[in-house]
């Protein structure tokens, strides 16, 4: 287990990322709790690869979301819902993961959905060099239909209590207090409490950043 400035632990994971041998783009999951930080990570640590002078392809599971009106069959707080209705992981795998693994052309898309208009989207078809790397951040990443399809698997970790509190101040302009901590308490932490119990995501990844304190995180790195 190593701790130190979040620079430090960017590198480590920048040199994870760097020790992948891979004969196709390297594709590597952030997966942790909605407020964990993992969005933030990814976005870091491509900054960190580009500046090293990788080229970098960046996307998130919120834009493989099903239609709102197909992901809620179950209601809106239902965490099995939030775990095996919100996302299209085969549309996932079909257009983005698989042509970048082994055997693909390296033609994928980086989204299926518009998230803000709730709508299909299919962005233009793009050609990534065989030495790109994918930063692909969202929930339940390690998940059956998923976990083959990952060269370096992070987890960001926060304790779920503390996600309530960084969720109401991030959705404090668009959501009450009330309306986003019975969304965490009644959909999200008990869908990740599911995964937690079904999947143990960590003990099937490569790194797992502790990211209680974002300034100064503890990590544990199994590449080494």
């Amino acid at each position: 287990m190593d701790q130190g400035t979040r620079d430090e632990m960017l590198g480590c994971l920048a040199e994870a990322v760097g020790s992948v041998a891979v004969t196709h783009p390297t594709r590597v999951a952030v997966d942790g709790p909605p407020a964990a930080g993992k969005t933030t990570l990814a976005d870091e640590l491509a900054v960190v690869l580009r500046t090293q002078g990788r080229d970098v392809i960046r996307a998130t599971i919120d834009d493989f979301l099903f239609p709102r009106a197909q992901r809620y069959p179950r209601g809106e707080y239902s965490a099995e819902g939030c775990y095996f209705d919100a996302h299209d992981t085969e549309a996932l795998n079909r257009v983005l993961l698989d042509p970048l693994g082994p055997g693909g052309d390296r033609r994928f898309q980086p989204a299926v959905c518009d998230r803000t208009t709730d709508t299909v989207f299919s962005p233009p078809v793009t050609t990534a060099s065989v030495d790109a790397v994918l930063i692909f951040d969202g929930v339940f990443l390690m998940r059956p239909e998923l976990i083959d399809r990952w060269d370096l698997r992070i987890f960001v970790s926060a304790a779920l209590d503390r996600t309530v509190d960084r969720a109401v101040i991030r959705e404090r302009q668009v959501s009450s207090r009330a309306d986003v901590e019975r969304r965490w308490r009644e959909r999200y932490i008990p869908a990740q409490q599911f995964y937690f119990a079904t999947v143990r995501p960590n003990d099937q990844v490569d790194i797992i950043v502790h990211n209680d304190e974002p300034r100064q995180p503890v990590w544990v790195n199994r590449t080494r």
